[in-house]
């Protein structure tokens, strides 16, 4: 498992016939942060900026040196792909997300999304952590333990029992 910072910067290269096609800028989450929907390669162009990006589904796997991708088709505009804007999250706009209990205590602000090699959002690794014990030791938070990602008031919530359960690590 790795830190989504990690593979920013990281070439994407085709498995079809070994091409780089682009670095990874950022990456998309699903809606629910239960996977990786998209890698953002970034914007090209002068007068008509344009993005682009690959669809999960084209991802063969996701390493610390190298995503690999099935082919060069898969390289898509951000336009042409209406999933994006409504409904995917873009990692950066994670940063700094307030994690809370139901009941209003402040556990935490997210750092970043905590990835395995097949692409799942395992945790999240914590810039700042306001509780003591396992929470602040682990200075993370499994997935399984949240059960409101902040879609709608852009606060995460997590279950502070099972939270203090986990055993999540970078190692």
């Amino acid at each position: 498992m790795f830190l989504g910072k990690d593979i920013i910067g990281t070439p994407v290269i085709t498995v079809s016939d070994g091409r780089a096609i682009g670095k990874v800028r950022d990456i998309y989450l699903t809606p629910d942060c239960r996977s990786v929907a998209g890698i953002y390669l970034g914007t090209e162009g002068l007068f008509s900026r344009q993005s682009f990006l690959v669809k999960s589904a084209d991802v063969v796997t996701i390493g610390q040196d190298a995503i690999l991708v099935k082919h060069a088709d898969v390289v898509y505009e951000e336009q042409d792909l209406a999933e994006t804007e409504e409904f995917w999250l873009r990692r950066d706009e994670l940063q700094g997300r307030p994690v809370d209990t139901p009941g209003g205590t402040k556990v935490g602000k997210v750092g970043d999304v905590i990835i395995n090699h097949e692409g799942e959002i395992r945790g999240f690794s914590l810039s700042t952590v306001y509780v003591a014990g396992p929470i602040a030791e682990n200075n993370a938070i499994a997935r399984h333990t949240i059960q409101d990602v902040g879609q709608e008031d852009g606060s995460m919530t997590v279950d502070l029992e099972q939270a203090e359960q986990q055993e999540l690590s970078l190692a």
